[in-house]
């Protein structure tokens, strides 16, 4: 494997945060407050929020990117003792913030998808606009970040060969109805058994190494007629392979609870997403922990003593302003759900 120099990396690669004027607005920073970034990426949104909070707010940020940590580290080093990187999963929270002796804070940002970083570093596998090896681990400290039956947050996991999960082990292991579920419900991929198909014809003559050669595939076995669309036609297998190996959908589903009550009465959550999973599973939890009883819908009479820990601060979903678009195209898919926390 091909390792990245931070420090070049660090150099090349300049993160523009989406939505941060309205992350901003919602999360209100303030000093002498303590401040969660879950995904602080590159640190775009992170600085945003350490120059609001001067002098002497903090700020704790994670990230499953190590790399993406090295970069971070440089880019908010002027900010000193104030920031505080973890190289690890906001799924795990509640142990990281428990090493750290921090019970609660005052706010939280999730940005979820994937950085210019790992879109534009070609060994990664994330883009398929380069050539690549077909890698898609977040973290590629993590020998696996899927396992059949098991979440990432309930196991642990031995450094070997064979549980190393990459999107080419899955591509050239898994049976052509294993591969057409995965397109289907983490990519929403109408071709998904079609694709399948043809995945499983390449590979019986060559192994599937590397990106380009899966985005031949790709387009052998959509049609003509539907690749006229704006949407590349690997957009969508792509990003299920990749929500596929790092389990991202399971660790939001768990984290997202669990981040939630790491937050102090009046806190603030921003969670940023980029496409209608994620969106769906921010915007049931969000509603759920929001309502005053969850008993069946034909009960009589509320019997469940629920009380809501949240409050839903944006009914509709915040999107990007067309001049944010045009400066910042990946921008266009961005929707940010904000709520404050009431217990």
């Amino acid at each position: 494997m091909v390792k990245s120099n931070p420090e070049s990396l660090w150099k090349q690669y300049i993160h523009t945060p989406v939505l941060k004027k309205e992350v901003i607005q919602y999360i209100q920073p303030r000093s002498r407050r303590i401040y969660l970034d879950c995904t602080v990426g590159l640190g775009g949104h992170a600085s945003a929020i350490l120059e609001n909070s001067s002098p002497d707010g903090r700020l704790i940020g994670i990230d499953l990117d190590k790399e993406a940590i090295a970069i971070a580290k440089k880019n908010l080093s002027r900010f000193q003792n104030r920031v505080t990187l973890i190289h690890g999963n906001f799924a795990h929270l509640d142990k990281i913030l428990q090493k750290l002796d921090i019970s609660s804070v005052d706010g939280i940002l999730m940005d979820l998808g994937v950085s210019s970083l790992q879109l534009e570093t070609p060994q990664r596998g994330f883009s398929f606009l380069k050539s690549g090896s077909l890698d898609m681990r977040m973290d590629r400290n993590c020998p696996s970040s899927a396992k059949e039956g098991e979440s990432s947050h309930e196991r642990e996991l031995w450094v070997s060969e064979e549980n190393i999960v990459t999107a080419e082990r899955e591509l050239n292991t898994r049976s052509k109805e294993e591969l057409t579920e995965i397109f289907y419900k983490f990519g929403e991929e109408r071709w998904a058994d079609r694709i399948a198909s043809e995945i499983v014809k390449a590979r019986a003559k060559q192994p599937i190494l590397n990106t380009l050669q899966l985005v031949d595939i790709i387009k052998r076995a959509i049609p003509q007629t539907s690749r006229q669309s704006k949407i590349h036609p690997a957009t969508r297998v792509f990003q299920a392979l990749r929500i596929h190996v790092n389990q991202e959908l399971d660790n939001l589903e768990f984290g997202l609870k669990h981040i939630v009550k790491a937050l102090r009465p009046g806190g603030v959550i921003c969670a940023i997403s980029f496409h209608s999973l994620e969106d769906r599973i921010i915007k049931q939890t969000f509603r759920f922990l929001s309502r005053k009883c969850i008993c069946p819908p034909r009960a009589p009479i509320c019997m469940c003593n629920h009380k809501p820990s949240l409050k839903l601060l944006t009914p509709k979903p915040i999107i990007p302003q067309s001049e944010e678009i045009q400066q910042n195209p990946r921008a266009r898919s961005a929707k940010l759900r904000a709520a404050m926390a009431l217990l």
